[in-house]
This record gives C-alpha cells, structure tokens and sequence, in this order.
C-alpha cells in the first residue's frame, strides 16, 4: 500500500514529496487531453517549485495496449528518469506502471505479464519511486500493484501484478473530479463498486492455494477481515453518492465521496483479488464491434472498463450468492438495497437487483445486447474469458466453460 494523502488541493504536494524521494528527474505520464488540464499544470508547477527536472510524456492511451506500453517504456528508458508521477484515470497510473517496471528491470515484454497469458516471472528487483496522482474516481490503481493493457494478438485484456509495482506515494485530490464527464464518473463509479463487491466475495484467504511463501506470496490473497472492512465502507459510499455524482457535476460532497471510496476498494481488491465481473469483462472489451461512449476518445471503439465490469455484475451475483449467501446479502445491505425479511435464497437476486437500480439510474445499457451482441456468441465470449484464469480462480466457487457461457448468455439483458 503506498503512503497516501486524500484531500482538497493535495496535488499541490507532488514537488515537495519528489524532493523528500531525492528525484532530481522525473518523467511526468498524462494523456493528451488532460496535458492542458489545471491538474497537470498544478503538478507541474510544484515540481518545479522544488527544483525538480520533468519531462511529460503525454500519449497515454486510453484503455492502453501492449503496443503503447513499449512505447511509453521507450520513452522511459531514453530519459534516464529517477522518479516518475502519473496525472491521470486508471490507463495513465498503469501506463506509467509498466514503463517504470520495463525501463528499470528490462526483459522481454510477455516476462512479466500474467501466466497463463505470459511467463508470469517474478519482477527481480526495485523500480524507480513513482507519485501516483488519480483524476477519476474508481479505477484505484493509485493502491494497487496492478496493470491492465490489452494484448493485441488475443484481443484480450491482461496486466502485469507485483507489489513492486504499486506507487510510492498517491496524491488523491477530489478537485479533481468536478471536471469528469458524467459518462465517465458512472463507469469508474461502477469498477468501484465492482472491486469492493468481487473483494467480499471472493473466495476466502484460508481456501486459497497459495504454494508460495515468503516474498514469493501473491499480492492479493482472497477475502480477509482487512480488505472485508473497506470493501463494505465503499459500497456504503457508492450506494449514497453514485447516483448524485453522475448527476451533478456540482455536488461537490458526492464527487469527493465517490474518490474516497475508490481509493477504499483500490486497497481492498489488491489484498483480496478481483475475480468473475472482471475476468468477463475483459472478453467483452475484446469482442466488442462497434461501440462509442459520448466523453471518451473517438475514433476507435471503445468500452470503458467499468462499464464492462458492470455489465457481467447481476448475472454474476446471481449465480455466486448460493455459496456465500450471507456476505451477498451484506455486500447489498451495505451498497443501500433493502434487505429486512431476506433471507440467504433471496441474497443473489437482492444484490442484482440493487445493481440493476443503480444501473438504470445512470443510463448504463442494459446488458450486453446494448453492445451488440446475440446469443450466439456466448461461445466467442466465454473462449475470450478463459485466459484470465488468475482472475477467475478466485472466484467463491469453482468456474466451468459451460458456466462461463451461461453467465453471459444471463448477461444478455436485464430490464
């Protein structure tokens, strides 16, 4: 976990903590529509208040590939940085992850990516500090060890894990979010709520098999008591604010909630794991044809990720519940569903149903349907899921091709 700071005006402290790191140079990673942003020039401006060096790189992808990683680390090994900061959503926090990770522990790019996918190598030693600042409110990579690209020759979403990549210090300003379209705030809204959910949900810490030991332990263990309490104050918070930032741009109090809760289920999802919502999503993102969401660049089709998290989250719920049927219930209580005279038969359906209100209040589409996609392409769906084992294994209860297909053709639509 990184040393964090969360308040009103806190970005203005990314140059006093490079200089308390010692950084002299530092490569500063945003996207290049965020590079004339008065958050980028806040940063900017305190670095180099105190006298540290910046170069930015400002070609950030959004929802980053394989083929923009290298090109970010070449840009991060041709500037011999000693430290970096990351101003941006969850693309530009991990871009800037994987450039430091390459350029300061070189190997093939497929080393350290995730096995089955890649050779999953332990990362061998140190990266650069890196003062990770988030301007959305959801992905709570500022917390994690985790990095998400897509594979291009799978057309796949996969990412790169290791505690030595989780940043140094993070800067969690909430001015931050009063700029964010409203599309915007609902998908990282709901990749919140989904990493607290998949966080309570998952398969316990004792039922875990985890061979390793020692250094060698994997970052995110199962459920635990520690990630069970911040998961369930997140949802809290996603249940009362969610609905009111997307809304508002103005209601300042729901928009530094919805922060807070991110970076709550950002530290709660890497010690206990994601699991079933994302490892579909990320075939979803893949497979999806022709899709565009008003606030997001245009030119490519593109799903948000939480928005494709979100789409799997009622079938999912209805499908885990009967194994863990008293923390679904508490997950729902805790995300505002009503709950009195439910007992543990009704849990899945009480949480997907809350979700499904949520959904709706934000104009999320309705199942996969909305995206494109028939029936007959729950195969195509569920063979695009199976390489994220390391995802799906953690799921509360063993996980089938045949159950991956019934849960997207369940998936299909909701109202």
């Amino acid at each position: 976990m990184p040393t964090f700071t969360f308040g009103s005006g806190v970005l203005a402290e990314a140059g006093p903590n490079a200089q308390e790191l010692g950084l002299k140079r530092v490569a500063l990673f945003t996207d290049s529509r965020l590079r004339a942003s008065e958050h980028v020039a806040k940063v900017l401006a305190s670095l180099r208040e105190s006298k540290v060096d910046v170069a930015v790189y400002d070609e950030v992808v959004i929802e980053p590939t394989d083929a923009s990683l290298q090109h970010a680390t070449r840009f991060a090994a041709d500037g011999r940085f000693d430290g970096y900061v990351s101003v941006g959503g969850g693309s530009v926090m991990d871009t800037c992850k994987a450039a430091n990770l390459y350029a300061s522990q070189p190997a093939e790019f497929m080393t350290y990516v995730n096995a089955p996918i890649g050779a999953g190598q332990k990362v061998p030693g140190p990266v650069k500090p890196h003062i990770a600042c988030p301007t959305t409110s959801g992905t709570g990579s500022e917390t994690t060890g985790i990095a998400i690209f897509t594979l291009r020759a799978l057309n796949a979403k996969t990412g790169i894990i290791s505690r030595r990549l989780i940043p140094t210090i993070a800067l969690i300003d909430p001015d931050t979010a009063a700029s964010l379209p409203r599309n915007a705030v609902a998908a990282t809204g709901f990749d919140c709520m989904s990493h607290a959910l998949e966080s309570l949900t998952a398969r316990a810490y004792p039922r875990r098999l985890n061979p390793a030991q020692g250094v060698s332990r994997p970052v995110s263990q199962g459920a635990n008591p520690f990630s069970d309490l911040l998961a369930a104050e997140a949802l809290r918070n996603v249940g009362r604010f969610l609905v009111r930032a997307v809304n508002d741009a103005s209601d300042i109090e729901a928009r530094t909630e919805m922060m807070y809760a991110a970076m709550l289920a950002g530290i709660a999802f890497n010690a206990a794991g994601c699991h079933l919502p994302h490892g579909l999503s990320y075939a979803v993102s893949g497979l999806t044809k022709d899709w565009h969401v008003p606030g997001y660049p245009e030119g490519k089709t593109l799903v948000p990720h939480g928005m494709a998290v979100v789409l799997n989250n009622p079938s999912v719920w209805r499908y885990t519940a009967p194994c863990l049927p008293e923390r679904h219930l508490h997950a729902a209580r805790s995300l505002g569903a009503e709950t009195r005279g439910a007992g543990p038969a009704d849990s899945g359906e009480v949480l997907a149903q809350r979700v499904i209100e949520l959904m709706r209040a934000t104009k999320m589409p309705n199942g996969l349907t909305a995206l494109g996609f028939v029936a007959s392409d729950v195969d195509a769906l569920a063979t695009g899921a199976e390489p994220q084992y390391r995802v799906i294994k953690n799921a509360p209860k063993d996980v089938s091709r045949e159950d991956l297909r019934a849960l997207f053709g369940a998936a299909m639509s909701y109202w």
